[in-house]
């Protein structure tokens, strides 16, 4: 019973997926449904290429941020390498003084004015180093970022290329579509087939007409039965009152008549005033 129910149940389920594929070809087979489709197509790619476009926009703005910083640590670079060069010029400018006054290596380095220069000079040389290696990251990813642009730039003119051939496409099946359906009416009503409703209607009555012409055919057959049927009802009554004709000839003659007989007795009840006869 519960198998039986579920083959019904899923018999139902194809008759109506049937139904409901057949009604969506007849639909998609319209050409203001497939221009719908279409629009909603383009429109579609359209969304996605702003949304790319979006993104390649950002990734254009970051890079230009990168540059801005590399434009910021190449002054900051160039800077910091004058400084560490002055640290240094005045750092020998030192020494050289320091030695005129016959001090020892030892002596000059415990210099205090040495110490200040040696001390800016590993500063300078220290940041400069931080920066140049900072620089040198982010023209890296200047780099990377340009050839994804580009990249991506050339993905966004083959999408717009293909919205084009899209909008084409559909100019093109929207056009088939009612070139196919004309060309289906025509051929049609070439070959009698026609698609407007006079040949439903020529059709009807002719059906009409036929069915007329065969009730009439009826009606006059099954009056011409009729007929036969009382003739042979009259010819069975005439054979009949023949037969009994002749079985009744000569056997009632020698038998008087009641009715006779009683007018023979009293010739004065049918004729009280004794009238003659004529």
């Amino acid at each position: 019973m519960f198998k039986a129910m579920t083959r019904y149940l899923k018999a139902i389920g194809y008759l109506l997926t049937g139904r409901i594929d057949s009604a969506r070809e007849a639909l998609d087979s319209d050409p203001h449904v497939m221009r719908a489709k279409f629009d909603e197509i383009i429109q579609q790619k359209t969304a996605r290429i702003q949304d790319y476009k979006r993104a390649v926009a950002a990734l254009m703005a970051q890079m230009e941020s990168k540059l801005g910083k590399i434009r910021i640590l190449t002054d900051e670079t160039g800077t910091l390498t004058k400084l560490k060069t002055g640290a240094k010029a005045k750092a020998m400018e030192r020494v050289n003084l320091l030695n005129k006054q016959n001090l020892t290596k030892e002596q000059i380095q415990e210099d205090p004015e040495y110490k200040k220069c040696l001390a800016a000079f590993n500063d300078f040389s220290s940041t400069l180093e931080e920066k140049e290696k900072r620089l040198a990251e982010l023209e890296h990813d200047v780099r990377e970022c340009g050839k994804n642009i580009e990249d991506h730039k050339i993905q966004l003119q083959h999408l717009a290329r293909e919205i084009e051939k899209v909008k084409q496409e559909a100019a093109d099946s929207v056009a088939d579509v009612i070139a196919s359906g004309q060309e289906q009416e025509i051929a049609d009503a070439i070959s009698g087939i026609s698609m407007d409703e006079t040949n439903k209607e020529l059709e009807q009555m002719r059906n009409v007409r036929e069915k007329m012409k065969a009730n009439a055919k009826i009606s006059k057959e099954l009056a011409g039965t009729d007929t036969k049927r009382a003739e042979a009802e009259f010819l069975e009554y005439a054979k009949q009152s023949v037969s009994n004709k002749e079985f009744e000839n000569g056997m009632f003659d020698k038998m008087s008549d009641p009715g006779k007989d009683s007018q023979q007795k009293d010739p004065q009840k049918d004729n009280p005033a004794g009238l003659p006869e004529n």
